[in-house]
C-alpha cells in the first residue's frame, strides 16, 4: 500500500507541474504588419486575455522587434517556460520604418512660420544661431524644450512639410513661443503658413 501511495503522489506531482508548465506565458517578438487581434488569433487566446496582459503597451502603436507576454501559451518543449518580456525602452516609428528613441513624449499646440523678414525681424530667414532657415527647424520656449534639442515631430497636418512625420531641432525662438507651443517652419509665403493655423501635434524629445 505504502508503495501505491507513493507512486500515485508521484503521477500527481508530476500531471500538476506539466500541467503548469503547459500554461506559462511566453514571449512574442512584434514583426511588421502585427496587430493585437491577429496575434490572438494566432495563439489562439482571447484578445481581451492579450491586452490585459500587456496592459503597459498602446495597441495602436506596436513598433517592430517590441516583446510582448503572450498569456497561457505552450512553453517550449524542454520545459523551460520562456524568459518574462523586458521592458522595451520608448521609441517612435517614422514612415519609413527608422525607429527613434526618446525620452519624453509632449502634447503640445504647434504654429508655422516663414523666413520673411515681417515674421523674423533682423533674423529673416535665419534661425537663433545664425543657420539658414529650413524644414526641421522649429522655434520653441528654451525653459520647456532647451535650444539644441533633436525631436521627432507627428500629428500635424500640411502640404509643405514631410506627410507622417518629422525629425527637427529646437534651434530657434520667439517671443510669442511660450510654454506648450512650438513653431515650425514651412517652406512659401506667410499667406500659405496661416492656413497650418493652429494644430494639436506630438513632440517626441530624442535621447
Amino acid at each position: 500500500m505504502k508503495k501505491t501511495t507513493i507512486l500515485s503522489t508521484v503521477i500527481a506531482l508530476s500531471i500538476a507541474l506539466s500541467a503548469g508548465t503547459a500554461h506559462a506565458a511566453s514571449s512574442h517578438s512584434v514583426v511588421s504588419n502585427d496587430t493585437f487581434w491577429k496575434l490572438s488569433k494566432h495563439y489562439n487566446i482571447s484578445l481581451q486575455s492579450l491586452l490585459d496582459a500587456n496592459a503597459g503597451i498602446d495597441p495602436l502603436n506596436l513598433q517592430i522587434g517590441m516583446k510582448l507576454v503572450i498569456p497561457g501559451t505552450i512553453a517550449s518543449m524542454n520545459g523551460n517556460e520562456a524568459a518574462p518580456a523586458q521592458p522595451q525602452a520608448n521609441t517612435v516609428m517614422a514612415p519609413s520604418g527608422e525607429q527613434y528613441t526618446y525620452a519624453k513624449q509632449l502634447h503640445l499646440k504647434a504654429t508655422a512660420y516663414t523666413a520673411s523678414a515681417a515674421e523674423n525681424g533682423g533674423w529673416a530667414g535665419l534661425d537663433y544661431f545664425g543657420n539658414k532657415l529650413k524644414v526641421g527647424t522649429v522655434a520653441v520656449d528654451p525653459k520647456m524644450i532647451p535650444l539644441g534639442t533633436k525631436l521627432y515631430i507627428t500629428g500635424y497636418q500640411y502640404n509643405g512639410l514631410p506627410a507622417g512625420g518629422m525629425l527637427a531641432t529646437a534651434t530657434d525662438m520667439g517671443g510669442s513661443i511660450k510654454g506648450n507651443r512650438i513653431d515650425l517652419f514651412v517652406p512659401g509665403t506667410t499667406q500659405q503658413a496661416r492656413k497650418f493655423g493652429i494644430q494639436n501635434v506630438q513632440v517626441y524629445i530624442l535621447k
